[in-house]
């Protein structure tokens, strides 16, 4: 297959359960070596989304390729490029780390020489070193996310689906699994399944939002983050009388309205909406020059992937009415 079409491809994905709809007609794309997050509460689709492309469920309609494969009629093909870790992680409690790797390498095809090889890699990799002659069992959740981790990569799959990489995990725990996916990202294609969304910002160059089966974004984080705060707040904080201020900023045709509060000291907090996504600042910038207001702080608020999705998620069920 060419390198040059996609990783993932889905087209009008569907599937239906007795009373529920779980995904409704959904399309995206991932490209070769992206490291994108998908993101959506619970009940969103997620991982009914992941368990089609990892060829685990039968889709009710659509198409899905992997890596130029279809998923329904070419599932062997697919799962040999295809590193999976799932939600709830079925690692075998009661063996040693090595032995597992080693056990799962031959159970996807690979031979005595070549698995063990693998297996000494994704130990580095996933750094297993310390454990790996220890029972799974025995391990603390942390590093048997690393096992899993290890499990998904160890027949060095194209692509590494995740599904909630970190969910149950301490902050110094999820820092190190966030650590060990961008390092994945450098040589393989990701595709995370979460519903934290700070993980996303900190792993994740691309982000799909989904919720109630259907997809409300796709696009890089940034530029959602900056189409987003185009009609963001601007926040200033002025030498000045609120009368003096109100006067000034009353009748301007770039602001759509504004509000002022007392801040410290002699000064007053200005906080104002623009009309049509005009930048502020440099009119309160040359309002305060012109009037000798003295200026201690001028931002324009920018939205965070949480605030994008409460707007999007909220927009959806008010259209949903």
């Amino acid at each position: 297959m060419s390198d040059e079409s996609p990783m993932i491809e889905v087209r009008d994905l569907t599937k239906r359960y007795p009373g529920r709809t779980a995904v409704d007609g959904i399309s995206f794309t991932v490209g070769r070596g992206e490291v994108v997050g998908f993101l959506g509460p619970n009940g969103a689709g997620k991982s009914t989304t992941m368990r089609i492309l990892s060829s685990f469920m039968p889709a009710t309609s659509g198409t899905v390729r992997i890596a130029g494969f279809d998923v329904f009629h070419e599932p062997d093909e697919v799962r040999r490029r295809i590193g999976y870790m799932p939600e709830n992680n079925p690692l075998h409690t009661d063996m040693r780390v090595r032995d597992y790797l080693k056990f799962r390498a031959r159970l996807k095809g690979l031979g005595f020489n070549r698995s063990r090889e693998r297996v000494d890699r994704v130990v580095e990799q996933c750094g297993l070193r310390d454990v790996q002659k220890r029972i799974i069992g025995q391990l603390s959740k942390g590093y048997r996310q690393r096992v899993g981790l290890a499990d998904a990569l160890v027949h060095e799959p194209d692509l590494i689906i995740l599904d909630e990489p970190t969910i149950g995990l301490d902050p110094h725990q999820i820092r190190s699994v966030r650590a060990l996916i961008k390092d994945l990202g450098k040589r393989h294609t990701v595709l995370i399944s979460t519903h934290i969304l700070s993980e996303v910002e900190m792993t994740c160059s691309r982000v799909l939002i989904l919720n109630q089966g259907q997809i409300l974004a796709a696009d890089r984080v940034e530029d959602l983050e900056s189409r987003f705060s185009q009609d963001g707040r601007v926040v200033a904080e002025l030498c000045a009388t609120a009368d003096a201020v109100r006067d000034a900023f009353r009748d301007l045709p770039e602001v759509e309205s504004f509000d002022i509060s007392a801040a410290a000291g002699d000064h007053v907090r200005l906080s104002l909406s623009p009309r049509n996504g005009t930048d502020l600042r440099p009119l309160v910038f040359e309002t305060a020059r012109q009037n000798g207001w003295a200026l201690r702080e001028l931002t324009r608020s920018r939205h965070s992937l949480e605030d994008i999705f409460i707007h999007l998620t909220r927009r959806q069920k008010g259209e949903g009415r």
